[in-house]
Parts: structure tokens; sequence; C-alpha cells
């Protein structure tokens, strides 16, 4: 057994990796989604996924509401108007070999309470970017990106030019559905993508990095022109609802999809079990390199519909599909040196400098090497020959030094003593994995907070790119965040490449970034561990600014979703005199916060919290879990002051009697079920 003190220690330990794996997270998200300008290949981003996952299962303490590991995507860019999903575009579950395939058939398996396992349909897993089209009464009328899932980007007029969605749904004369939501992957083909390519080297402009960013930025322009002279193609692989269908099974609606006129996934088929299913899963991973197109795995489906609505979804991923993720292409080159960069919260991140090498097509250069531990972990040393391996992505990860290759020229990697921009001393605090240049001053974080603050990130101030605050930094018109909102027109002009005209655009903007909502500024100021998810938290319980900066640790834990690391964090920035100044100056600028939105409804278990005790007959434990989450409620792993409803199954136990002295409302299955169906 182990001893108490080492129980705590270690759970300690393992929040504050929770903390830091959410913070790198949510990070690279925004690179993805947001920006289309990932930083890490999917393999080292699943890694870094899988890992927070674990220990959320370990410590279901550490596991908050606001984890991305209960989140889809990132929220929509600000250019384009929301359009609101009416039922959720979630992601999918990732399985990165064959047993994993074998995990989620028995997964389906224990929550349908059933040894049969049901027909599954397979399909290549596109890299390209997810989109809804709407048709009403068989007219294409809406389009959007999935954004957070709940909410994304309205793109009809970008998505109307691709040759491959048509604006009318053949239907041979029958009546068409009043309404149908239909989903499915905007990609290039391969061909495509290196035309695109050569087209924007002919013009002097910065060539795309693979075709998913390429597709993801040739939909999110603001000119339908330049969308419609790239060659995008669209394949539907689902709809949000197929009741208005006449269809029972996911090939059903496939096959109705297409005669429709939309194309679909190539070499999809129906698989009756799971040999069959891992035999396809190779064929496409041979097949792969032939393809038209990029794919980076298989998506399996459970093919009956009744049972893909009885399973239903988590909260991020439905439970009846799994994406099937191929192994990752690599290629051996030179580390030929490290650069050490520093993070606008200090974190000093290595980077691998290779010898040039094409990867899956791509010519790379650069790779993060993360951290120290990483480093010694992986045994890597100046001058090694090193296995690199991409998925896609713009930064490819180093798997692995080629040991056999060595020479005996090979060097340690020293990491610094000292941060590479400001000389003060790093430090690394216990239980976590990067050093930190402690300094505030830090002119490499001073100037990565601005970046950051002026950013889609932060406040999405139009004008204030990267450069643009490189430039007024390297000038000395802004050191802090308070003098972004001192300049002026006459400063800005005379700027190389601005003018008049750009100097007025950007100080409107400056302007108008005067009334945030407090979710965004709370998010742009660059708290540690505060990113959107958690500033949204924060701002739905806080009334003001002034109040966060009153509240004290204990405030903070009191938020669903918050944890000890967060909300030491909060205070100490809330109680930094430099904090308290600029915030100051802030307010003498004219800075001030807008009203949040309410929500657009109120879902009809919102704030009940269930707690289950017994066995339950008529479905599965987690079934019932999962209806509650779908209706807005919580549920609860023991008695607490937060719990409401306690629905008891056969054999309850304690827990019923220690409800009855709490006075809590007590459902028997029955009870539970007429809740589900709408009895309230």
């Amino acid at each position: 057994m182990i001893p108490p003190l080492l129980q705590a220690a270690a759970k300690e330990q393992a929040r504050q990796r929770v903390a830091e794996l959410r913070e790198q997270i949510r990070y690279h998200n925004h690179r993805y989604y947001v920006l289309d300008d990932p930083e890490i290949p999917d393999a080292e981003y699943d890694a870094l996924f899988r890992e927070l996952q674990e220990l959320e299962e370990r410590y279901p303490g550490l596991a908050g509401a606001d984890s991305p590991s209960r989140q889809v995507g990132a929220e929509p860019l600000a250019q384009f108007a929301p359009v609101a999903h009416r039922l959720p575009m979630l992601s999918l579950e990732n399985a990165f070999n064959e047993g994993e395939i074998s995990d989620f058939l028995l997964r389906l398996g224990r929550f349908l309470h059933t040894d049969q396992v049901p027909a599954l349909h397979a399909e290549p897993k596109l890299d390209g970017l997810a989109v809804e089209l709407v048709y009403e009464d068989g007219l294409f009328t809406l389009g959007s990106t999935r954004g957070d899932g709940f909410t994304g980007e309205n793109i009809t007029a970008n998505l109307a030019t691709i040759a491959t969605i048509p604006r009318r749904l053949k239907t041979g004369g029958n009546p068409p559905p009043a309404r149908l939501e239909i989903r499915g992957e905007v990609c290039l083909s391969i061909t495509g993508f290196k035309e695109l390519n050569r087209r924007r080297g002919e013009a002097g402009e910065s060539l795309f990095a693979n075709p998913r960013n390429a597709a993801a930025g040739s939909l999110r322009q603001l000119d339908p022109a330049i969308t419609a002279d790239r060659p995008l193609e669209f394949f539907a692989y689902g709809a949000a609802d197929s009741a208005a269908l006449a269809v029972t099974t996911q090939a059903q609606l496939l096959e109705q999809l297409h005669a429709f006129g939309l194309q679909l996934i190539p070499h999809g088929r129906v698989c009756p079990d799971l040999e069959t299913a891992l035999a396809h899963f190779r064929f496409l991973d041979e097949q792969r390199r032939q393809m038209p197109y990029e794919i980076d795995g298989m998506v399996l489906k459970v093919n009956d519909l009744a049972l893909q609505k009885r399973l239903g979804a988590k909260a991020r991923s439905p439970r009846w599909a799994v994406a099937a993720k191929f192994a990752a292409v690599q290629a051996a080159t030179k580390l030929i040196g490290v650069e050490f960069q520093v993070g606008r919260t200090g974190a000093v991140t290595p980077v691998a400098v290779l010898e040039p090498v094409k990867v899956g097509g791509v010519l790379v250069s650069r790779a993060t090497l993360h951290n120290e531990d990483e480093i010694k972990r992986k045994d890597l040393r100046l001058h090694d020959t090193v296995l690199v391996q991409r998925a896609g992505e713009v930064i490819p990860e180093v798997v692995k030094p080629v040991a056999d290759k060595r020479r005996g020229d090979e060097k340690p990697i020293q990491l610094p003593a000292n941060c590479p921009e400001c000389d003060h001393a790093l430090i690394r605090k216990e239980g976590e994995a990067v050093r930190r240049c402690p300094n505030p001053q830090c002119p490499a974080q001073r100037l990565r907070s601005l970046i950051h603050f002026c950013s889609k990130a932060g406040l999405d101030i139009d004008g204030l790119g990267k450069k643009a605050v490189e430039l007024l930094v390297q000038t000395g018109l802004v050191g802090d965040i308070p003098d972004i909102y001192r300049l002026r027109p006459e400063q800005l002009a005379p700027l190389p490449g601005w003018g008049e005209k750009s100097a007025a655009k950007v100080c409107d903007a400056i302007a108008a970034a005067k009334s945030p909502k407090l979710a965004r500024l709370l998010a742009a100021l660059g708290i540690r561990h505060v990113g959107e998810v958690n500033a949204q938290v924060l701002a739905r319980h806080f009334p003001s600014l002034e109040a966060l900066q009153q509240a004290m640790e204990e405030d903070f834990l009191e938020v669903e979703g918050i944890g000890s690391q967060v909300a030491a964090s909060l205070v100490t920035f809330f109680k930094d005199p430099t904090t308290t100044a600029m915030l100051a100056q802030l307010k003498e600028l004219g800075l001030t916060i807008s009203p949040e939105e309410q929500p657009a409804q109120q879902l009809p278990l919102q704030n009940r919290v269930f707690l289950f005790t017994g066995s339950l007959a008529g479905m599965s434990r987690n079934e019932a879990k999962a209806r509650v989450k779908e209706l807005g409620g919580q549920v609860a792993t023991g008695l607490n002051r937060k719990v409401t409803h306690l629905v008891c199954g056969d054999k309850p136990g304690s827990k019923l009697t220690k409800a009855r002295e709490l006075e809590l409302e007590i459902l028997t299955e029955a009870d539970f079920a007429r809740l589900l169906g709408g009895e309230t």
C-alpha cells in the first residue's frame, strides 16, 4: 500500500502536469483551428492529448468541465458571422493501433450490454476542414465551419464557389427534405495543392505547408473570389440528423447523399466484424501514398443509426465512432544545432535545427524539443542522425536518435542556465518540466505578451499582427499594454510600410478594442494557466474586473473547473502591484468591460447535479450519465453539497440513507426515465 504522503505528492505532481498539458493543448488548438498555422505534428499533439486523458482518468478529481479533453476545436473567428449548429459538430476519439481499435469495439459492447459486435462502416480519414451545409427545401442556404463544435463561422459565400457542392439537391422529382444538415470535409488533392503552391511561388507569395492548411486558409478568405480560384473539393460523410430520410444505416445514409448529388469519400465499406475492419485499415495504410488525397487514418462508425443514437456522445466525441490513425511518415536527418526561445510566460523551449529533409513531401528544418526531460529521455546529442516524423504539419517531431550512426563527435545538448534574452538566472520549479525566466521585465516575455494581447487569441486588434508589434517595440512606441492605447496616427504614419490610411485604420481598431468582454480581456492579459476556456468560466462567475482583483484563492476555488494551480496563478497576477498599475492605466485610457451575452437557451436539466447508486435495469450507468450531460445536467462522483438528485437503481446502498439525511430529491429509475422524457 502506498503511504498517504506519497499518494498526496503523486497527486500534486499530476495536478501540475495536467495544468501544463492543458495550457499546451489550448495553445496548439488555437494555432490549428483558428490560425491554421500549427507548430507541432498530429502525432505529437495526440501524445499530449493522450497523456492528459490518462492523468484525468487516474485522478478523476482533476477532470474539470473546462479541460480540452471535453471540448472541440476552438472559438470561431470574429471576421465571420457566427452560426450556431442545431446539433453539435463533435470531434472523434483516436485509436493508434489495432489493439485500440479492438478496445473501441469492447467499449461498445459494454455500453450496449451485449457481447455481439455491431457492424461498422469504415472510410478513409481525409486531412481537411470539417464543414456543415444546410439545405432547405433542397436549396443550399447556409455553410459553416465546425468552430468550437457548437458555434462555427459563416462561410456560405466561400463554400458556394466549390464545384462539388450542389446548389440544389437532386431528388428525382420527389419532395426534398424541409431541412437537411450535411456534414463533410473540404480538402485539396495533392495535385491541386502542388499547383496552388506553384502559382503562389510564381507570384512571390508564401507557400502553404500542406493541403490541410491550404484548404482551411482558402475557406477563411474574406473575398470569395480568392476561394473560387483554388481547387477545393467537398466530400460528404454524414448528416446532423437523418430522421428526415428513409434510411436506417450509415451506408444507406451515404447512398442517399450520393443520390442527392454529393461526392463521397472513396474506399468506404461496411465491416461486419473486427477482422474485416482491421483488414481494411491495413489496406488503406498500404494504399495511402498512392491516393490522390492526404489521409491520416480510417474512421470507423457504428453502421446502425438507431445504435448510434442510443450510444450518444461524451463531452467532445460520439461514442459510436473512432478515428484509427496511421503511423506518422518518417525520415532521417542531422541535428545540427539547438536554439532556445522564450515564451510569454517565461518558458524556455529548445528548438532543434535540422539539416533540411523532406518528410512526407514537405521540406522541414526545425522541430520543437519540448524541454530538458525530453532531450534526456531520448538521449539526443548535437550532430546526431535523428529520426524525424511528420503527420502533415509544419514542424515535425524528433522521434529518436539513430544510435548506430554515431561517429564519436556527438556532444551533449547544454541547456542555458541564464535567459538567452535578458541573462536572468533561469529557474525550474519542482514538478515542472520547463525552465523559466522569472524576470517580468524580460524583453522577450514583454514582446510576446504584447503580441498575444493584440492577436486573435487576445483582443484581435486588426493591423497589429506579430511584425507590426515587433516594429512598435523596436521603435520605442510601445513598451507595455497601456502604450497600445496611447498610439496616435501621426506616430504610426511615418513608420516603414505604413502611411496615413494604415495608421488611421489601426487607431480605429485600437479604439474599438476599448470595450472588450471580460472573458476576452482575461484571455488577452496572458495570465498563466488562464486560456480562453478558463477566462469564460471566470467571467461567468465574477461580475467585474474589480471583483476578480479583490478575490482570494478560496474564492477562485469555489468556481467549478478552477483548480488550486489556476487559483494561485490568478491571485499572484491580480495582487502584483505591476498588474494593479497596468489595469489602473487601462481604465484611465478609457477601457471598459462590455456585458457578457446571456445563453440563448436553457437546457432542461441545467443547474441540476445527479448522483447514481445501485444498478439500473433499463440502461447502463454510462448511458444514464451521458443523457444527463446531453440535457445540460452534471454528474457527481460522490455525495457533496452540490448534488441535487440521487437516482436509485437496484440495491442502492448507503448513499440512499445519507441522501435522505441531507434531504436531497430521490428518484427511482422510473422517475429518472420520465425526467429524461421531458416530464419535469
